[in-house]
């Protein structure tokens, strides 16, 4: 195809650091300063861990690398932060585990290698840290990329609403595990854990039914704000769609704290709403800010007034089963647009969901742990899956081909862009040495 001479596959596999490139460091200093300054260290001594720990809190900083990359301008509904960490486990609302992408923060439209490249990358940092040999490590992200392009292959002979639908069933995932004691013991643990989901996961105080547990300094309760947060999740409620508000006005907001999450995230104003019926029936719901994604700047802005509304816009193309109670809203305020990234100016933006259960969470971690290279193959395939709801199946299966170069060369781009990685890493460490960085 014509494409494939004027973006050769093979020439996605260089890196090399541009000479204008931008500083690392001071990317992420200008992107702290519209995140709450008191959490950034936090932040950033989470970012200090490791280099892999410093690519997931540094997805700006890919994100203007990538810019100096080549672009196929193949355009998907993009995570813009595709990490193995960000993939995981949660049951669908009729109570199926399902395994897909989980975090979509980042998401916009975007030229669909940037998120692959991105996992790729991840999957070579993961395999250092396990003290693989670098053969494995690429092989690793060779394996991710194929198991992806084999995955956009099979969608883009199946009808567009048979595409449409198809979901990764997380037991079927599990029975195929060759070794038979993880694959008995994960597939008890899921069993369990889906007979355990109460709607709470052990989060409500047990002296108080009507409060959630704190778990200082991470989870904790700031009074000062509490008014903001109840505004915002009144708004969202109003907001809702009728069939799901009539479910949700029979809860009352009850408590809220305000929860330190993820790596890239810190900084973010993040809450939980604990809602009680009249029965004390439980319903915990988390508020998130949304700010904006870190592809806007090179893959353009998204024509939506609220980054709440582009997150879940984006949950919602790429998830195969999304939460019912996934929504947007704001705050009133007067935050100016370079605070907040707000195309309208004041305020913050938001998105509302289900607090996440971390029991049947930890089951994809367990796989992640243990079979490294299945869990890569899992990934590769479930982006494929992720992409293909908003892909041009056909022309992108046709760029991709049957054989295995487009995989090496990203795999091969991986690897250069993990050492990229360690040094940025290295120098971050300096900067918090150097007190450039503030750092707990």
């Amino acid at each position: 195809m014509a494409l494939r001479k004027t973006v050769k596959r093979s020439s996605h596999a260089l890196w090399v650091p541009p000479a204008k490139r931008p500083d690392p460091i001071g990317i992420l200093l200008e992107q702290g300063k519209s995140r709450i300054a008191d959490l950034l260290p936090i932040r950033h001594q989470r970012m200090k861990a490791s280099p892999f720990a410093f690519l997931r809190g540094a997805a700006a900083v890919m994100a203007s690398d990538l810019s100096f990359t080549p672009k196929t301008g193949l355009r998907v509904q993009s995570c813009g932060d595709c990490h193995l960490d960000n993939f995981g486990c949660y049951p669908s609302p009729e109570g199926l585990p399902v395994f897909d992408i989980n975090d979509f923060d980042e998401t916009a439209p975007a030229t669909f290698e940037w998120d692959l490249k991105r996992l790729a990358t991840s999957l070579v940092l993961a395999g250092r840290e396990a003290s693989l040999s670098e053969k494995h490590c690429h092989r690793l992200a060779v394996s991710a990329v194929q198991h992806y392009a084999d995955e956009i292959a099979r969608l883009s002979k199946l009808p567009p609403l048979q595409a449409w639908n198809e979901r990764i069933d997380l037991r079927a995932v599990i029975d195929g595990i060759v070794d038979g004691r993880i694959r008995t013991g994960m597939m008890e643990k899921i069993q369990s854990e889906l007979g355990a989901i109460s709607g709470h996961f052990g989060m409500i105080d047990p002296k108080s039914a009507g409060r959630l547990k704190e778990h200082p300094p991470f989870v904790t309760r700031l009074p000062q704000h509490n008014d903001i947060v109840r505004g915002a999740f009144a708004r969202y409620v109003s907001d809702l769609p009728p069939e799901r508000r009539i479910v949700l006005e029979r809860y009352a907001l009850q408590d809220v704290l305000f929860k330190v999450v993820g790596i890239g995230s810190v900084g973010t104003f993040c809450a939980l709403g604990l809602f009680m019926t009249a029965d004390n029936e439980p319903l915990i719901l988390q508020i998130k800010e949304a700010q904006t994604s870190v592809l806007e700047p090179f893959q353009g802005a998204v024509d939506l007034p609220n980054h709440g509304e582009r997150v879940v816009t984006g949950q919602r193309i790429m998830q195969a089963s999304s939460d019912t109670f996934l929504g947007w809203t704001h705050t009133t305020g007067k935050r100016t647009t370079e605070q907040t990234g707000c195309k309208a100016g004041g305020g913050r933006d938001f998105y509302v969901r289900q607090t996440k259960d971390v029991r049947l969470a930890m089951i994809g971690e367990k796989i992640e742990d243990a079979l490294l290279p299945e869990y890569a193959a899992l990934c590769g395939r479930t982006l494929g899956r992720s992409h293909g709801r908003s892909a041009d199946l056909p022309l992108l299966a046709g760029y991709l081909g049957k054989g295995h170069s487009f995989a090496r060369a990203i795999a091969d781009f991986a690897v250069l862009y993990a050492n990229q990685s360690e040094k940025d890493w290295k120098a971050f460490t300096q900067a918090i040495a150097d007190k450039r960085v503030c750092c707990a």
